[in-house]
């Protein structure tokens, strides 16, 4: 029974999430826009690609609540880099 509801789920999703949305609408940014998005986006991925490391390092040494400290210390780390870099003149 929970395979089937799992497949069900799985199925849908894959169903619905190839279908095109008909009600495209376009979105003009200004250039200041674009570049406090393009920052929020890059603090974004330098906080998350460090909590996947901290997290893939603590589960390597300590099991399941290793990856969870791991991936609170890499994000945190993440965080700081994130702040150091800005406050060098880096996006």
């Amino acid at each position: 029974m929970r395979n089937r509801l799992l497949t069900a789920v799985l199925s849908a999703g894959l169903l619905f999430g190839t279908a095109a949305p008909s009600f495209a609408v376009t979105h003009y940014r200004t250039y200041r826009q674009h570049i406090r998005h393009k920052r929020h986006v890059n603090t974004a991925k330098r906080v998350v690609i460090s909590a996947a490391g901290g997290a893939a390092i603590g589960a390597l040494a300590g099991g399941g609540i290793g990856a969870d400290i791991g991936a609170i210390a890499g994000a945190g780390a993440g965080a700081l880099y994130d702040t150091h870099q800005k406050n060098n003149g880096h996006n």
